[in-house]
């Protein structure tokens, strides 16, 4: 697969995340509107955004630095290679 290099593309596709991110924040607590579901709904964004970080930055800054990812199922493969 090519890799996606115009920049409208690129911004409609992270404008899209975005739209579809907050539709589906938005459904879930017009589901179960209350405090303690919305400060879940935060956290579990949080936490899943700081282990994406951690899958492509930190490793590939400070753990590994010749390896390059090219997705989360790269990530996986290297990691479960590495416990062998």
């Amino acid at each position: 697969m090519k890799d996606l290099t115009s920049t409208f593309w690129i911004k409609l596709k992270g404008g899209l995340f975005l739209f579809l991110g907050l539709l589906a924040g938005a459904l879930l607590l017009v589901d179960a509107p209350t405090l303690k579901d919305a400060g879940l709904l935060v956290l579990a964004i949080w936490c899943f955004c700081r282990a994406y970080y951690f899958a492509f930055y930190v490793i590939e800054h400070y753990v590994d630095p010749g390896y390059k990812f090219s997705g989360l199922g790269s990530f996986v493969k290297y990691i479960l290679q590495r416990k062998r």
